[in-house]
């Protein structure tokens, strides 16, 4: 499998790229972004490790490149801790982060787990009410009327559909969607709910996805 590491500091990409070699992958390094967006470009990659504080191109503006481009999983990499730089990242498309400084065996354990982890399978497309979801070629559409989805809001609405008429925690679709240990101080479900909401449930009726009070979400149909 080939790898592409986005990293500024040199002593890190040698030794993460030296690391993920022996470990059986393949692994272009690029020391900033501009490098970073060239082999985007000219190559596809089943993974990407990404900094944020990158020369020339920024972590952010790079992943929003990687996104329009498709589907990519996006490993994080950087000193940056604040719980507002890892919201937005994941909100962005990323998905997973790891913070410096870090283990060896984690990243690799994250690098591996996000390489294995594949699409939902347990259904080609749902529909609720007049809501269809077509899981394959990743379409969603509200009485008609196709809805353009970023990658974690159709990830979102996807888990939601897949176990229709559950609630779901904010623990569980943290973990589900973004791969995230849940911090209870952080609001990202409820920004990530309301956006989707915003875009497939509050131009339309009826309302198809429910917020059970201190408990979570669930995306079901009202009877007839």
């Amino acid at each position: 499998m080939r790898l592409l590491l986005v990293e500024d500091e040199a002593k890190t990409a040698d030794f993460l790229a030296k690391g993920l070699g022996e470990s059986g992958f393949a692994v272009d390094v690029a020391l900033n972004g501009l490098d970073g967006r060239y082999f985007v470009e000219q190559q596809e990659y089943d993974l990407i490790i990404l900094d944020v504080m990158l020369p020339g191109l920024n972590g952010w503006q790079l992943l929003q490149l990687i996104r329009q481009r498709g589907a990519t999983p996006v490993l994080f990499l950087t000193a940056k801790d604040a719980i507002e730089d890892r919201v937005r990242g994941l909100e962005l498309g990323a998905d997973d982060y790891l913070l410096k400084p870090f283990a060896f065996a984690e990243l690799l354990a994250r690098v591996r787990t996000l390489l294995r982890r594949g699409p939902l399978r347990e259904a080609e497309s749902y529909t609720i009410a007049d809501l269809e979801i077509d899981v394959l070629r990743r379409r969603v559409s509200r009485g008609g009327q196709r809805i353009s989805l970023t990658n974690k809001e159709f990830a979102l609405l996807h888990l939601l559909a897949s176990r229709q008429g559950e609630v779901l925690s904010r623990t569980l679709i943290a973990s589900q969607v973004w791969n995230l240990n849940f911090d209870s101080d952080t609001n990202m479900v409820e920004v990530a709910v309301r956006r989707l909401r915003s875009k497939v449930d509050d131009p339309y009726m009826p309302k198809l996805i429910h917020t059970v009070r201190g408990v979570g979400y669930q995306l079901e149909a009202p009877d007839e």
